[in-house]
């Protein structure tokens, strides 16, 4: 017997269900009885282990699973999880082909970002299951729809999207932003989901309907278990349920822009919770950029410390809003020649400027070892010698060595 099992396992208690059963039957019994309950398990399961927590889920009766990225999908299909999957973040176009072959469905975000995935699976000879993400007020991705009147155009978007050669829109889904504030947060959310409602009925109405429409994040499902309204027709809904190098870092952490736009002030806040863009108003030039990699949340903009930046074409770029589990968002207003895929550093050099681990420390009231340390597993890591690259390590999948 182990240590492990000698400290810990009597204090468990054999012969009591798990408390990874009790909380999955807790969901199931919450939630409308014809939802599928779709298991997040992004970022290694929220450093649970994504394969064993995956597992589990599978074994208790997880219809769905959802992950951030497509290194996370394929890390599960090689642990064996058949059950049916949805990357939430970016898969870059090229990897049509793959989303396909290992039934993978894929977050589309914009128009531009799904005919880019269509030309790849048309090429491929492929159709890629998508399903379309609605910004409702969540203010990271997805096709912008926060009020009905003055965006009623993203309609049409949504539609253009869903009839592209090699694309078949499997499903529909919005982010809601303060359901885990409780009352505080009730009015922002019926908002929120009145957009999303409107959004579908509106689509039907132009033929384009979902096999699988989602939007209740873990604190939505025990404070929204039932919207009035909703839940007619055959569609089934989706539930979710989410479960420091040497002090220098010889290379950067980087990332690749996703997402450029701009938003007026007044609609990505929520409800007066969330001030995310204070001193953006939509007009020319002013624009955010959402890029896929994660940072200390105390490097979001706050009243009382300086914010983080990120460079992007040899230029330092203020963080805007909230540090997010697997996006940013970064004031590109100064940058008049950035576009979608231009190369994000975290921590490193781009041109003239470098951003260091110790300049993030301080930001973060922390110590350099505890930033390069904090580097996660979904980061591949390319080691470099002579200037040339010499390997790459890709833990998530296995690939390469050190």
């Amino acid at each position: 017997m182990t240590i492990y099992e000698r400290n810990i396992a009597p204090d468990l208690g054999g012969n009591r269900p798990g408390r990874l059963a009790r909380d999955f039957a807790a969901v199931r019994q919450a939630a409308n009885p014809n939802a599928k309950v779709c298991c997040v398990v992004k970022a290694d399961a929220y450093g649970h282990g994504a394969v064993r927590m995956a597992q589990e889920f599978e074994a208790l009766g997880a219809d769905w699973f959802a992950v951030s990225n497509l290194e996370e999908a394929l890390q599960l299909r090689l642990g064996g999880i058949s059950q049916p999957m949805l990357v939430l973040g970016y898969t870059p176009p090229e990897e049509a082909a793959s989303l396909a072959k290992h039934a993978i469905s894929q977050c589309v975000y914009s128009l531009d970002y799904a005919k880019e995935l269509s030309h790849c699976a048309v090429e491929a000879g492929v159709t890629v299951k998508i399903h379309v993400k609605i910004d409702t007020g969540m203010s990271r991705l997805g096709f912008y729809y926060q009020d009905i009147s003055r965006d009623e155009a993203t309609v049409q978007e949504v539609k253009a999207a869903c009839t592209l050669p090699g694309l078949y829109p499997e499903g529909i889904f919005t982010h809601f932003a303060v359901s885990d504030e409780g009352k505080a947060g009730d009015a922002f959310t019926m908002r929120q989901f009145g957009c999303f409602k409107e959004m579908i009925e509106s689509l039907l109405r132009e033929d384009v309907s979902f096999e699988v429409r989602h939007c209740a994040n873990s604190a939505a499902v025990f404070d929204y278990p039932s919207p009035p309204g909703y839940g007619a027709g055959g569609h089934r809904h989706l539930w979710a349920v989410p479960l420091r190098r040497p002090a220098e870092p010889p290379g950067a952490d980087a990332s690749a822009l996703l997402e450029i736009g701009g938003f007026p002030c007044e609609d990505r806040t929520a409800g007066g919770h969330h001030q995310l863009w204070p001193e953006i108003h939509r007009g020319k030039g002013d624009a955010g950029g959402h890029c896929a990699r994660g940072l200390c949340r105390r490097l979001s903009p706050h009243p009382l410390r300086q914010r983080g930046q990120v460079l992007i074409g040899g230029k330092r770029c203020p963080i805007l809003g909230r540090v997010c589990m697997d996006q940013l968002m970064a004031d590109v207003t100064a940058l008049p020649q950035v576009k979608v895929g231009d190369l994000v550093t975290l921590i490193g050099r781009d041109g003239e400027e470098e951003i260091t681990a110790d300049e993030l420390a301080a930001l973060e009231g922390s110590i350099n070892y505890e930033v390069v340390c904090g580097l996660s597993k979904r980061v591949p890591r390319v080691y470099l010698k002579n200037g040339r690259v010499d390997s790459i390590y890709n833990a998530l999948l296995g690939e390469g060595g050190c």
